[in-house]
């Protein structure tokens, strides 16, 4: 799969199929993917808790609040991305340029670990509607829970949708 066919392929799944595992090799690709994600400084300031079996229960059941996420404890894997310090390099270009780089690089890291997940035939969906309190304890985590991503396999018949997006011309301009 090239880039442009991952991204017309890549959606969110709200209907994952339950009893097919991930494999482990899959997972580690795509886990290998978002190592290799770029990042302020390099300094990767992140952190990725794999959630299977009762762990996934339970940090689906604290992505469901006000009836949100109904989905996701169909996913057999729950990648949680808390945010974790700067490097001191990136800590500084943050204060002087007045950019939160952290939360840049967790948005590309998320970009990579869905695209990767997509060429080796899984699906994902990004919550950000989650119980930060909850996830950190179930996790044993001390750093901001900044977003959870499902992962499993579609549930088989969940069909391609259209895409909407804006125009090109609406997203573009060109300088010269």
């Amino acid at each position: 799969m090239n880039f442009l066919e991952i991204a017309n392929t890549r959606q969110s799944c709200r209907s994952y199929a339950e009893a097919k595992a991930v494999e482990p090799e899959k997972l580690n690709a795509v886990l290998d993917a978002a190592r290799l994600a770029p990042s302020a400084c390099n300094g990767q300031p992140y952190k990725i808790t794999v959630c299977q079996g009762k762990a996934a229960k339970d940090v689906a059941a604290a992505c469901q609040g006000m009836g949100m996420n109904k989905f996701a404890p169909q996913a057999p894997v729950l990648l949680v991305l808390s945010e974790k310090p700067y490097v001191k390099s990136a800590a500084l270009g943050a204060k002087v340029k007045n950019n939160d780089y952290r939360s840049i690089d967790i948005g590309i890291v998320t970009a990579y670990l869905t695209a990767e997940a997509t060429a080796q035939g899984l699906s994902t969906c990004i919550l950000g509607w989650l119980d930060d309190g909850k996830i950190r304890e179930i996790c044993g985590l001390d750093m901001p829970v900044r977003l959870v991503i499902t992962l499993g396999y579609a549930r088989e018949g969940d069909p391609l949708r259209n895409k909407k997006r804006k125009d090109l011309t609406e997203l573009v301009s060109w300088k010269e």
